[in-house]
């Protein structure tokens, strides 16, 4: 297993980590997509352990903590071998305080998750989502203390948009606060938004990327392909409303690319997707996950090996999109030397 920094935090972390958003299996669809037990659970765990794969992703809001409980409990009589990573700021309860990042919701939700993990301390927490109705410099000072009291090692955001991410690490600079390290976001062949904006920021300000969803909310597995139906039974059917919107020609493109990569590599399409992203610039680490021991050790099959530059090119032209403005290169080369793009 590779390790490699996260960000310019001096900690290291292995490129691949587990999401365990599919323990526990109960509450809405968004938060409950699995149900592996305790069983199961402590056996997906010793794989990865064995794998040198130690990095383990929850949400409090993950089978309404039942993801937490019980990767705590597959933890046990381990912990020292783990890197726990959760979230936390969605509404995790009816009261008008259990959503957010308030002092009073972050101190709560981060002892309810502690208690759940049945842990000290937690080593990555990210908050969920921006909170708008709540200063940045009460948002830092509250997960500061925490850090502070030795309940968190570092922490991170996920699904912040550019200026929300940068005028809080603003404010850490200003105030001497803990500074997030962390930026937990959607990435994938199919989704590469994130390169706009928060790669270059990543880079620039020394972020490491936790990439979710690599498959393209599952449609990167190979079983969408142009002129076949959605099979029956598959996820996207229900979840196809969460994730975002996606060309069905360029998806078909960039499918019949990984087609022909495979052939010439012998690896599966999952296993392609996710190799691709360990390529690229800020990537530390890059969730997956696995319903059952077959589904992991395929996705652990994405190391060991590198796409060549050749695929690499061929890869990213098939997934290439134009960005928007200010992002699309409209200086006609002319400023290229001083502001040059992150990949």
């Amino acid at each position: 297993m590779e390790y490699r920094y996260l960000g310019r935090s001096g900690f290291k972390v292995p490129v691949l980590g587990f999401g365990a958003g599919t323990f526990g299996g109960q509450g809405p669809l968004f938060s409950a997509w699995g149900n592996t037990d305790s069983a199961g659970a402590r056996r997906i765990v010793d794989i990865c352990l064995d794998a040198g794969l130690s990095l383990f992703d929850s949400a409090d809001v993950y089978s309404d903590g039942a993801s937490e409980t019980i990767l705590g409990a597959a933890l046990k009589g381990r912990r020292s071998q783990a890197i726990i990573s959760t979230k936390l700021s969605l509404r995790s309860g009816d009261g008008p305080n259990q959503v957010g990042s308030s002092r009073q919701h972050l101190l709560a939700a981060t002892e309810a998750a502690l208690r759940r993990l049945d842990t000290d301390y937690i080593d990555i927490l990210q908050l969920h989502a921006f909170d708008a109705m709540t200063p940045v410099e009460q948002v830092l000072g509250t997960l500061d203390d925490l850090v502070r009291a030795g309940k968190l090692r570092y922490i991170g955001v996920s699904n912040f948009s550019g200026w929300q991410l940068m005028k809080s690490l603003a404010a850490s600079e200003r105030l001497g606060l803990s500074r997030y390290v962390a930026n937990q976001t959607y990435y994938s062949l199919i989704g590469r938004d994130y390169e706009w904006e928060l790669m270059p920021l990543g880079l620039d300000q020394g972020l490491g990327a936790i990439v979710w969803s690599p498959l393209g909310w599952g449609r990167l597995t190979g079983r969408i392909r142009r002129g076949q139906p959605l099979p029956a039974g598959s996820r996207l059917h229900e979840t196809a409303g969460f994730a975002p919107p996606v060309d069905e020609e360029r998806l078909y493109r960039i499918v019949e690319a990984m087609d022909e990569v495979a052939e010439e590599t012998g690896k599966t399409l999952p296993q392609i997707a996710i190799n691709w992203l360990l390529r690229r610039p800020t990537v530390a680490n890059v969730l997956i996950g696995a319903r059952d021991e077959a589904q992991l050790r395929q996705n652990l099959g994405a190391l060991g090996w590198q796409l060549s530059p050749a695929q690499l090119a061929r890869l990213d032209a098939a997934s290439a999109v134009t960005p928007p403005y200010p992002y699309y290169p409209y200086w006609n080369g002319q400023f290229a030397e001083r502001c040059p793009p992150p990949v």
